[in-house]
Formats: structure tokens, sequence, C-alpha cells
């Protein structure tokens, strides 16, 4: 009896060695569902292989077209000559590859600068100037925040060489930093003919640089004015790198430059590069004032040489024919003869603009309140759903500043002689 009823009871063993025999699985002879997928992943597992299918051949497709032979058109834009251009297919894809990347380093347009106007409009040198530290300078502190003084000379600078050159400001700073400085600087659009800004700039090796070849300008005829050399880097040979201006009240480097800027501009070379090579490394003003020296006692000695005494006797006293030097002194050289004509022209155009001060005036106002009244009020009209204005009478015929070319009371550019 006590055995029966041993084999009745539970075991109170948690890891009983002998356990109750546990049947076997049978086999049913139905499918497992543990290999197999539902429809809907089957759908996808084949939309994942077509997308993946279709993407190889898209790349596939895109680096043969990446390797399309150069079409002239393409060439032209380019600015590349058949024989320049790169000939195998891996030489195509990777140049046309790489240039995907270049809107983040490179200057935004092709071309920064429209072409130039025919002859006689055109000026024939272009002179490239910095704003920060040559132009103006800026500083900060607490008790004022950022504070900009203009370089000492700067207007003189700007105003006298502008007869010479197409004078293009090509800073590194952000349009909406650097306008507000260059409408004081040339309030009448007079002097400065384009403005470039930091998007003009390319990024090379992590630094700013002006790369020249996007001018669209002649680079025998470029002169880049500039107080860094990292941002000429590209193109030395065209830079004249200046100390940048510390603030001193009475600075004189910026005006010093101008003797040599102008006779570049007077004498007309046909490459200016060579020029510039001669005294790079130099003091430029200091260097150029012994070359002028030179020349003006070369000029004296070969007047004295043609203008000797001729002894006319009793005969020669009467009539004065003693001595055939004239008593005022040598004559003037033609860089003289050039530079008093250009100062009297700057003088003639800082009196011209004294005189229509109020007019010009009056015509910034009616450009800014012209271009006020194109600002929408509210959201409907800057998403183009609100009516149009009326527009109020006689607003139509109101003029507005017009720009340097074109015809009008102002002078089309500095190098036009003043109305009287």
């Amino acid at each position: 009896m006590g055995a029966s009823l041993k084999n009745t009871l539970p075991s109170l063993d948690f890891s009983p060695t002998v356990g109750p025999e546990e049947d076997e699985p049978k086999r049913t002879g139905a499918r497992s569902s543990k290999d197999t997928l539902s429809s809907g992943e089957q759908k996808r597992r084949a939309m994942s292989r077509t997308m993946l299918g279709m993407t190889a051949l898209g790349l596939i497709g895109g680096v043969v077209y990446l390797g399309r032979e150069w079409d002239p058109e393409e060439l032209k834009e380019r600015k590349m000559k058949i024989e320049d251009a790169p000939s195998t297919r891996l030489a195509r894809t990777t140049q046309r590859f790489t240039e995907i990347f270049d809107y983040f380093h490179k200057p935004a347009w092709p071309e920064l600068l429209p072409p130039p106007y025919p002859p006689p409009h055109q000026k024939p040198y272009t002179l490239i100037l910095e704003l920060d530290d040559l132009l103006i300078g800026s500083t900060w502190d607490r008790q004022h925040g950022w504070r900009t003084a203009k370089r000492p000379g700067a207007d003189y600078f700007l105003g006298y060489l502008s007869q010479f050159y197409e004078v293009v400001i090509f800073t590194s700073q952000s349009h909406y930093t650097a306008n507000p400085i260059l409408d004081k600087l040339d309030r009448y659009g007079f002097f400065i003919n384009y403005r470039l800004f930091r998007e003009a700039t390319r990024l090379l090796d992590g630094k700013i640089v002006k790369d020249l070849s996007y001018l669209n300008r002649d680079l025998s005829k470029v002169v880049c004015l500039d107080t860094n050399t990292e941002h000429v880097s590209t193109h030395p040979e065209n830079a004249i790198v200046i100390p940048k201006w510390e603030g001193d009240p009475k600075d004189t480097d910026l005006v010093a430059m101008i003797p040599f800027l102008e006779s570049i501009a007077i004498y007309k070379p046909a490459d200016v590069r060579p020029i510039l090579e001669v005294y790079s490394g130099k003091n430029i003003p200091i260097e150029y004032a012994k070359k002028e020296a030179e020349h003006k006692a070369k000029h004296i000695e070969e007047w004295k040489k043609a203008s000797k005494p001729v002894s006319g006797g009793a005969f020669g006293a009467v009539f004065g024919i003693g001595s055939s030097q004239s008593k005022s002194g040598p004559p003037p050289t033609y860089l003289e003869l050039k530079r008093k004509e250009a100062q009297l022209q700057y003088l003639n155009e800082q009196q011209y603009i004294k005189e229509h001060k109020e007019e010009f005036e009056r015509l910034i106002e009616q450009d800014q309140q012209a271009m006020a009244a194109e600002v929408p009020n509210t959201l409907w009209e800057a998403m183009g759903l609100a009516p149009p204005k009326k527009k109020e009478e006689g607003a139509e015929g109101s003029s507005t500043l017009t720009p340097l070319g074109s015809s009008s009371s102002a002078p089309s550019s500095p190098s036009t002689p003043p109305k009287a």
C-alpha cells in the first residue's frame, strides 16, 4: 500500500533525474510557415530588387554619359580648346564628376563681369580693389560695437583713378554688409563700375581666393590692389599687395600709389604684368619716384643739349638770338602734361557733382521710394494672390536714378568732361 501511495504522490524534487517520457512530434505532411513569406513581404522584396537594379542601371548610364565626347557648345562654355580638353573617357568622366561639387568652392557665376563695352566707351585697364583694410578700416569695442572709418585719401584715390581705370570693388565681405559702405564711398555711382562680393570668391585649400580668370577681362590689362597675399594667390603676377591700414589718420600709403597707377594708364603698355613683376616685393611709391626723377633728369639733359647757346655777336644781341634756351625753363614731360590734364578734369568733375548735388539726391530719393513701393505689404501680395496696386497719378512719369553709361543729365562716366 505504501508503495502504491508513493507512486501516486507528486515528486518534490525540482530537478528530477527521471521524468515522464514525452511523446515525439509526429509529421502530418503539412507545410511549415517557418520557411515561407507572406505575399506582402514577397512584394516588398521584389520591389527592393527592382529599385536596386534601376539604381545600378542609372549609375552605369550616368558614368557613360559623363564620359561622352566634348560638344562644341560645351567647350565654348568652358572656354577650352579641343586639344586642351581631356581626351580619354576616364578623364572626361572624372572632370565632369568633380565639377558637380564646384558649387561649394567656386564662384557663383562663370563670368563675374559683363562683357566689356565696345571702344571707345570701355576704359582700357581694369583696377581691382579690396575694401577691408585698403579703402576702409573696421574696429570693434564694447562701448560702440563695430565702427568703420574711411582711409585718408580714399575719395581722391577713387575719383582720380576712375578717369583711367574700370574700377571694380572685389571684397570678401557679403553684399548685405559691404553694399551700405560702398553706397557711402560712391554715393552717386560715378567712380565704382562694379561690385563683387563673397559669392564671387573661390575656396582653395580652405582659403578665400579671388580668381581673376573668372573676371571676363583680358588679364594683361588687369591690376589688382589688395592687402592679403592669399586673396591673389592664383594670379600674383597681376597683384600689388600693400600693408593694411591700421587706422592712422595721417596715412599716405594709398595716395602714394596714384603716380605709379596713373603712369601705367597714361603710357598704355600692352601687358601690365611684366611691369608689376619688376616692382614685386619693393616699395612701389619710393621706387617709382626714383624712376620718374631719373626720367625727368634725362629729359632736362636732352633739352639742354638741344638748346645750346648760339653766338650771334652784336647782330644776335640786337635780335635776341644770343641764346636759344627758354627763360621759363625746360618744357614739361609727356607724363606731366597728361597728369595736369587729369587733375584739371578731376576738379571739374568734383565741381559738377557739387553743383548738381541736390538733383542727384532727389533722384536717389525717388529711386528709393519706387523700390519701397514694390515691397509687398501682406503675405497675399508676396504670393501674387492680391490684386495689383493702382499707380498714383504722375508716378509713371517720375524719373529714377539713371545708371552709368546711359543718357541723362549726369555724366555717363568719370572720364566724360563735365557739362558747362
